[in-house]
Formats: C-alpha cells, structure tokens, sequence
C-alpha cells in the first residue's frame, strides 16, 4: 500500500499542478480516477486476502497520494498566483465583459486561497475513497485467482 500511494503521490503532484493552473476545480475529477488507480496498484503490490484489508489498503494508498494531489493543488495555486496575479486575473475578467471594480484583488486572493484549501481537503477524501473501491474492484477480479493459487502452491 506505500509503494502504490507513494508512486501515486508523485504522480498526483504532477497532475494536480498542471491541472490547477488551468482551474482548481479540475483537480477533484484527476483525483477520482487516481484514487482507483492507487486501490488497484495496493491490489496488485500487496494481494490483500480479505475485504476488509483490501479496503484499508486501497485507501491508505489512496490518502498517501492524496498528500500528492494536496501539494500539488497549493504549488499550482502559487504558480498561478504568480503567472497571473490579481491584475491579470481582472485583465482576463475585464476581456470576457466583466465587471472588476472595488473589491477584486481581495476576492482574488481569497477564491485562489479558499479553492486550494477546499479542493485540497476533497481531493484527499476522493483518493482515499475512491482508493479503498479499487482495491476491492482488484480483489473482486483477481483476487480469487491469487488465492486459489497461494492455497495450491
């Protein structure tokens, strides 16, 4: 469940950065499907024999790259405060139509802040629910025939 989490976790920071420089809210639907990838890999690393160890081994792996896609999600944040900042932010809104009168730095800052924080805290759950089901999905596909083979050798 480490070696699956920790492969996960890179590859969730990864992910996450780029994928919140385009928009944070992207990065809750990466982290869904990473969260499965993890509960397979913790399936095929560690070959849980029972539901409940299967479970807590998707999920453990799928937390351990939800550290990933929480480190990644505050860099990418970072980043594109920096590329963008509040007056490219109100730039882009301006060009769309919008209105940036009092008050846009502020809500700036606080949605870049906020949607880390918050996004952050989903893509954690995500990964490690969504890692818990694909460990079970492991077992339910293969782990009968690792199994039947363990018994027999």
């Amino acid at each position: 469940m480490y070696k699956s989490g920790i492969i996960l976790a890179i590859i969730s920071l990864l992910l996450a950065t780029g994928f919140t420089l385009l928009s944070p809210m992207c990065v809750p639907a990466v982290a869904l499907m990473l969260g499965l990838i993890a509960g397979l890999l913790a399936g095929v690393f560690d070959k849980p024999s029972e539901t409940g160890k299967s479970a807590k081994s998707g999920a453990v792996a799928g937390a351990i790259g939800g550290v990933g896609a929480i480190l990644g999600q505050i860099l990418g944040a970072i980043l594109n405060s920096i590329i963008m900042g509040s007056e490219g932010a109100a730039r882009f809104v301006e060009q769309l139509g919008g209105n940036t009168q009092t008050g846009f730095a502020t809500g700036y800052w606080a949605g870049v802040v906020g949607s880390a924080l918050c996004f952050s805290l989903l893509d954690i759950l995500f990964m490690a629910g969504c890692g818990a089901l694909g460990c079970l999905a492991w077992k339910w596909l293969f782990g009968k025939k690792h199994g039947s083979s363990l018994a027999n050798s």
